[in-house]
């Protein structure tokens, strides 16, 4: 193999694992989130070097915003959702026939 197919392999490899991880992200946002939380605990165990518990503990998932008008809607305290638009109707025109 040429340099050149080795460097080729390696960004193509890179831009694969990167849009993997985007994708994982997006559309597995809590499972995504244990397994950074899992790989962050790991890296960040008592045994490992100073280098990988700081990478560990900069790789912990921040905490989710709660509280009132975070949106959650998940407490009594009867905050709800951040204000919700008006509800409008729809209104059906006919396309003039020209």
């Amino acid at each position: 193999m040429t340099p050149f197919l080795v460097i080729q392999a390696i960004v193509i490899g890179a831009a694969v694992i990167a849009s993997l991880i985007y994708a994982c992200r997006r559309l597995l946002p809590a499972t995504s989130r244990r397994w950074q939380e899992a790989v962050a605990n790991s890296l960040s165990a008592a045994s490992q070097p100073a280098a990988l518990r700081a990478i560990g503990k900069r790789l912990q998932p921040v905490a989710a915003a709660a509280g009132c008008g975070s949106g959650c809607g998940s407490c009594s305290t009867g905050c709800g959702s951040v204000s919700a638009a008006e509800e409008q109707p729809l209104q059906f025109r006919e396309r003039s026939r020209e």
